[in-house]
């Protein structure tokens, strides 16, 4: 079971390997919310995620006979490299099996910690099951991501450092996959303090904790496909659920796009770096009344490969229209291009790219196309370079933008 006395020594114990992530106040997501935001941020971790806490708390609990079989574990990258640290601080051999489409910089930060990598598998499922297979064939110690009470424990010790840093907290909010981590804070919150809520936040493609809260026992979806990679689990862990069904009160459902913005939220506000599943506590707070309240975001990991981050950014901007494209017809004659970026600039657009298409139509002095991508400052602004076009007899049409 999962017991105070159990709390209290893990919270020492992971002490020897964990970084003091103190709370960050966010006034930006207090003044958008009504409430106080603080931002509990574990991508700051040596391993870039929570994880670190939970693998190194079950790992010293193992015997000297457990662990010198070896461990083996199965991830989506952040209890891969959580594993892969701790068994190398406790001298012990790890292989980790992670899904095909894990994030480079997830596969060599496990490797770089000295633990061998197998790839396998679309999603975490199919990895696991192959650890599972390779654990009994060549007697392995297995180290679950999230359905193990000591795991459970260890990363329950967030909850520990939350109340210590602010008494007063009133809601938690917490991204969900397999369910160690909410497990772990939810239970050793109500046995602080009752009185704090414990929220659940799950991406709604992979959304496998509400469908067993709903069901009342752990069912495994189809299929979970969302950007929010660490927590694209089909079943959470039966070991775990009870301590949720108890100790969690509510959950909430984000949907992809929300994230989106929440990363650049994140990089421009807080200059931090923060994965997808990491975001989703932050993605939720919209759906919470905050008012009056004290609210801590679980900033659950951040480790993201550049090639993922490039695209959210570029989504991002084009999401809150401030990088979108135009397309103009214009007669192809001189003066004309430059009548066009006048317009944009005397409006303060910031031209990105064109493109002039000469073969839009077979008579070239009606009309060649212009496609213009810029960049705005939002929506209002938007419109604003919009309507300055419309008014020079332009008519732009809004297409998809690109900037590759």
């Amino acid at each position: 079971m999962m017991t105070l006395e159990k709390f209290e020594d893990a919270t020492e114990v992971v002490k020897r390997v964990t970084s003091s992530t103190k709370l960050v106040y966010s006034d930006y997501l207090s003044e958008q919310t009504g409430g106080r935001v603080y931002l509990k941020p574990e991508n700051m971790q040596h391993t870039g995620a929570y994880k670190l806490r939970g693998a190194y708390y079950k790992i010293s609990t193992l015997s000297e006979e457990e662990r010198s079989r070896g461990l083996i574990t199965a991830s989506a990258g952040n209890h891969a490299q959580g594993v892969a640290y701790a068994a190398n601080a406790f001298g012990c051999k790890a292989t980790i099996v992670m899904p095909t489409v894990t994030p480079l910089i997830k596969v060599n930060r496990t490797k770089s910690y000295g633990a061998e990598v197998i790839l396998y598998g679309d999603v975490y499922d199919d990895a696991c099951e192959y650890a599972t297979k390779l654990a009994e064939e060549k007697g392995y110690t297995f180290v679950h991501p999230f359905d193990d009470l000591d795991v459970a424990t260890g990363q329950g010790t967030i909850a520990m450092e939350i109340v210590q840093e602010l008494p007063t907290v009133d809601y938690i909010l917490v991204p969900v996959g397999g369910g160690g981590l909410i497990s772990g804070v939810a239970t050793l919150a109500k046995m602080l303090n009752p009185k704090i809520k414990v929220v659940g936040v799950e991406p709604i493609e992979a959304a496998s904790m509400s469908a067993a809260l709903e069901a009342g026992e752990v069912v495994e979806l189809e299929t979970a496909n969302t950007i929010a990679d660490g927590t694209a689990v089909k079943a959470v862990g039966k070991n775990v659920f009870p301590y949720v069904k108890e100790n969690v009160d509510d959950m909430l459902l984000v949907e992809d796009d929300e994230l989106i913005g929440a990363f650049l939220d994140m990089v421009e506000n807080h200059k931090m770096i923060v994965e997808n599943s990491g975001l989703l506590s932050v993605a939720a707070l919209k759906q919470l009344d905050c008012r009056g309240k004290k609210v801590v975001c679980v900033l659950s990991g951040g480790n993201m490969d550049v090639i993922t981050m490039s695209s959210i950014v570029q989504h991002g901007l084009i999401q809150r229209d401030r990088i979108f494209s135009v397309s103009v017809l214009l007669p192809d004659k001189p003066g004309e291009l430059v009548r066009v970026a006048a317009t944009i600039a005397e409006e303060q657009g910031n031209v990105i790219k064109l493109e002039h298409n000469q073969f839009v139509s077979t008579n070239r002095n009606a009309a060649v196309e212009l496609r213009i991508t810029m960049e705005a400052f939002g929506t209002e602004h938007k419109h604003r370079i919009l309507e300055a076009l419309e008014r020079k007899g332009f008519r732009p049409k809004h297409i998809s933008a690109k900037l590759y």
